[in-house]
């Protein structure tokens, strides 16, 4: 234990340093080696997983309580983070996102015919997660924007991925010198690494573990730039796609293609359920 002894000095003494004591000796703190050893031992091998950058708070309810095309253009730059239950952090910086209208002007969004069992989580409350499969393979992640029994979401299309590397490349079963434009470029890849579940949907993201943060305070303003949304044939003309100009891990551009334009037979509603209710006739005994 060391303790200082201290003695005000007079006016005009010149001036010295305290006397100090030592009055027992304890044993010795860990060393640096051993402290990175441990961490490596606890976080798989990565100081960089477990201790980065400070979050601050993150955003309100307000922030996202708004249309969808105003809080798109807004959550470029912003950090996603998601809290894994053995305490390692992954964190992501948005760079490319599409907004979706549920009021009748949007035909590309899933809440455009109404409420239903899917998208029962885009009508609110905002400030949650709003999550579907993708060809019954891909697991996309949405925002849910503006007031209570308003539809709205913002797709989170591609990040930058800024905390937890290593946990991201296992997540998306990619091999440890997998370069970083892998892990999150891409609605799909950006959700599996990040291990966002489909049975997170509904999941608020005003507390751990989900939370949007927002830019770094000393980072510059993304330079935000705005299209057509990726791979759509409905309202495909609508700029609703922003994305931050000249990022690496932003999609390449891609217009959607209709079933007659990918070489699969287009079959009228009306006389495929026809064929159906004939063929239960005759299966009827």
């Amino acid at each position: 234990m060391i303790s200082p002894s201290h003695r005000p000095f007079a006016a005009g003494t010149p001036t010295r340093c305290p006397r100090v004591i030592i009055t027992a000796i304890g044993q010795p703190g860990p060393t640096l080696k051993s402290i990175r050893r441990r961490i490596s031992e606890v976080t798989g091998g990565s100081l960089h997983n477990t201790w980065g950058m400070p979050l601050g708070k993150p955003l309100t309810q307000a922030f996202f309580a708004r249309d969808s095309v105003v809080v798109a253009k807004e959550l470029i730059g912003c950090r996603l983070v998601h809290r894994l239950p053995d305490g390692e952090r992954l964190t992501v910086r948005l760079v490319e996102v599409e907004a979706y209208r549920g009021d009748g002007s949007d035909a590309a969004s899933h809440a455009h015919s109404g409420p239903s069992d899917r998208n029962r989580t885009m009508f609110g409350p905002a400030g949650r997660l709003y999550v579907y499969r993708s060809y019954g393979i891909h697991t996309c992640v949405n925002v849910v924007c503006a007031g209570p029994g308003r539809a709205a979401a913002v797709l989170l299309r591609g990040a930058e991925p800024v905390e937890g590397l290593d946990r991201m490349r296992a997540l998306r079963g990619l091999p440890a010198d997998a370069g970083p434009r892998l892990l999150t470029r891409g609605p799909g890849r950006l959700g599996q690494a990040l291990g966002l579940r489909l049975d997170q949907d509904g999941t608020t993201l005003l507390r751990a573990p989900l939370t949007l943060h927002p830019p770094e305070a000393d980072s510059p303003l993304p330079l935000v730039e705005s299209g057509p949304r990726v791979g759509i044939t409905k309202a495909a003309s609508l700029p609703f796609r922003f994305f931050e100009k000249g990022n690496l891990w932003v999609s390449p551009f891609r217009p959607g293609r209709t079933p007659a334009a990918r070489g699969v037979p287009v079959v009228p509603i009306r006389e495929s359920r026809s064929k159906e209710a004939r063929r239960e006739k005759r299966e009827r005994p």
